[in-house]
């Protein structure tokens, strides 16, 4: 009968140590799909917004560099942290030195990051707000220190200056095309 209550007890400890294994087991599942769902959600909300900016405002595009991006007025921190960013007062689409800027690193928006991969005679395509087309081609490739803000005149012709940092962070890449006429 000892015996019994030993393996009775054993049995029971077994049970006890199964249930809250599969106890802990279920609430770790449970808090994954948590926080799986949160970050999915979030992704959602960036894929929606990211869709919102592309309808709502001027577009660059180089599609041989697989570069989409929605250009908003300004080049301040919050502006460039959602997008790239027109120089106000520098040109028009179309029109004069259309100037803007963008990241080229993973901690904002990744637009620019294959811009460094640019070549003369690629076509960069900039459609404006009422998604109008301007037809450039690249012209110029440069490297230019952060102060260079000659980069930013008006030259007398109808380009398209696009402006990031180098991959380390410490001169800026720019990319000029002229306008097709």
């Amino acid at each position: 009968m000892m015996n019994n209550q030993v393996d009775n007890d054993t049995r029971k400890e077994r049970i006890k140590k199964q249930w809250a294994l599969f106890i802990t087991g279920l609430i770790a599942i449970i808090i994954g799909i948590v926080i799986l769902g949160f970050f999915g959600i979030q992704k959602i909300r960036r894929e929606i917004e990211r869709q919102k900016l592309f309808k709502e405002n001027a577009v660059v595009e180089i599609q041989d560099l697989k570069i989409k991006a929605p250009v908003l007025e300004g080049t301040d921190k919050a502006t460039l942290s959602r997008a790239a960013g027109h120089f106000e007062g520098k040109g028009i689409p179309g029109s004069g030195n259309y100037c803007i800027a963008g990241h080229s690193s993973v901690i904002y928006k990744e637009y620019f990051n294959n811009l460094k991969k640019a070549e003369n005679g690629m076509e960069i395509i900039l459609y404006d707000k009422e998604k109008n087309r301007y037809k450039y081609t690249v012209t110029d490739k440069l490297i230019v220190e952060p102060d260079d803000t000659w980069i930013l005149n008006d030259f007398g012709d109808n380009r398209i200056t696009i402006i990031t940092c180098t991959d380390d962070g410490t001169q800026r890449q720019v990319i000029i095309g002229t306008m097709e006429t």
